[in-house]
């Protein structure tokens, strides 16, 4: 017993809302440590089809314990919304706790997010503009409140005051835009606080206290390692860390609490957003990966770039997060095809490169190298072992095994919680 972290292996919606849905039937607790409502989960299982943005996906399962860390910034709108439409499908979320160090989503924090794209224009980075970015900005500038400030309304607006002095001094200095109402601003902070604040606490107390009684602890990630503030595809990246460091970081516990750090991989790779994107595919095949795979976003609902595995950013994924297994998803949605091909280097000028270049520049340079394999044409979805697997997924599975340099666990063959084929143990 003890943690296990479950990361986004690409640059986000990779299924780890379904993987954490699964898994967390073993788990006492499951703790989301990072990201916003810039990230969503789709969870199908005997209860219905939900959209999870903030509430982690563990809170369908009746014995578990559902964390949001420290490490996550909370809109309260959203959160509270969220809590409405779970309660009014049944699902009880009386499970959840909110650690009190948890950064809040503003509504002038997404308001800074649409005028700053909207300044960018065609140099936009893409981003969801849920107002996650500006929300870490100002968590690291020292000047944003946590979850904690709304259980003390007295010191609430002299807090909240300073923080949006600031924030109208920028909205009329650099977007031109009418300063905002702090009088406001607090009516909804307690609005927030009347609902919240039972569930508000010390997370990080009670989620060490559940590891030295050998509960089993489940970090459930957001986004993707691609998309990691130092190691994605920087500056075409998400505002936080997306990968393992994060995960401890994120929940409030030690590195060494953590036993086993599953990445979760596609297939083959999507995105949304701008940044380079070496495998993408703009053909009847991409078309094809979207339409079957419905690759649209869950928070934006942007159809999403589409490109075949890329084993460069897979390396590079495994090396900075260190996977005890690996999870492939949505294989599936490949059946159809005659031929699928896998990116296993690329070129950069007269060089042959194993891992993407940091440079944003010389990535946009790479040229992908590929390896072709022939398709199984026949559906996966009814398979329960790997064995019986046409022979053509397996030597597919197989090769992706090789390049990330990590053994699966478990196959996703199908969107609803028991389309799985089970290699070996996850957890």
């Amino acid at each position: 017993m003890g943690a296990t972290a479950v990361i986004g292996a690409q640059w986000g919606d990779e299924g780890k809302g379904k993987v954490i849905d699964l898994l967390a039937e073993q788990a006492d607790y499951v703790v989301r440590f990072s990201g916003g409502n810039n990230a969503g989960h789709t969870v199908i299982n005997h209860l219905g089809e939900f959209r999870l943005h903030l509430v982690p996906a563990g809170i369908f399962n009746a014995q578990t314990t559902c964390v949001i860390g420290n490490g996550v910034a909370i809109d309260p709108d959203v959160l509270i919304g969220e809590l409405d439409q779970l309660d009014a499908a049944g699902i009880d979320t009386s499970r959840l706790l909110i650690s009190d160090r948890a950064h809040i989503v503003f509504p002038y924090h997404r308001l800074l997010d649409n005028l700053e794209e909207a300044r960018l224009d065609a140099q936009a980075i893409g981003t969801t503009r849920r107002g996650i970015g500006p929300a870490f900005t100002d968590k690291t500038a020292r000047r944003g409140l946590r979850m904690g400030d709304l259980l003390d309304p007295d010191s609430l607006r002299g807090k909240l005051a300073g923080a949006m002095e600031y924030t109208n001094l920028v909205l009329q200095g650099v977007y031109n835009h009418q300063p905002l109402s702090t009088d406001d601003v607090y009516e909804q902070c307690r609005r927030w606080a009347e609902r919240l604040s039972g569930l508000i606490c010390q997370t990080e107390l009670l989620i060490n206290r559940a590891l030295q009684e050998r509960r089993e602890v489940l970090l459930e990630g957001a986004q993707g390692t691609l998309l990691d503030l130092d190691f994605g595809t920087y500056p075409y990246v998400t505002s936080s860390h997306p990968g393992a460091s994060s995960a401890y970081q994120g929940a409030g516990i030690g590195p060494i609490r953590i036993d086993r750090i599953v990445g979760v991989f596609k297939v083959y790779c999507t995105r949304v957003g701008g940044g380079s994107f070496p495998t993408e595919l703009h053909d009847a095949n991409g078309e094809h990966i979207r339409e079957v795979a419905h690759e649209y976003g869950v928070t934006t609902g942007r159809p999403r770039r589409i490109g075949w595995f890329d084993a460069p950013m897979a390396r590079l994924s495994n090396l900075v997060n260190g996977y005890t297994s690996v999870i492939l998803t949505r294989l599936d949605v490949l059946d159809q095809l005659e031929s699928i091909k896998i990116c296993t280097g690329y070129r950069l000028g007269t060089q042959t490169l194993e891992f993407p270049p940091s440079s944003a520049a010389d990535l946009a340079q790479c040229i992908p190298i590929y390896e072709e394999l022939p398709g199984w044409r026949e559906p996966t979805s009814d398979f329960r072992h790997v064995q019986d697997l046409p022979a053509n997924a397996r030597a597919y599975i197989a090769r992706l095994e090789e390049l990330i340099q990590a053994q699966v666990s478990m196959l996703s063959i199908g969107p609803r919680r028991d389309e799985n084929i089970i290699v070996r143990p996850a957890l």
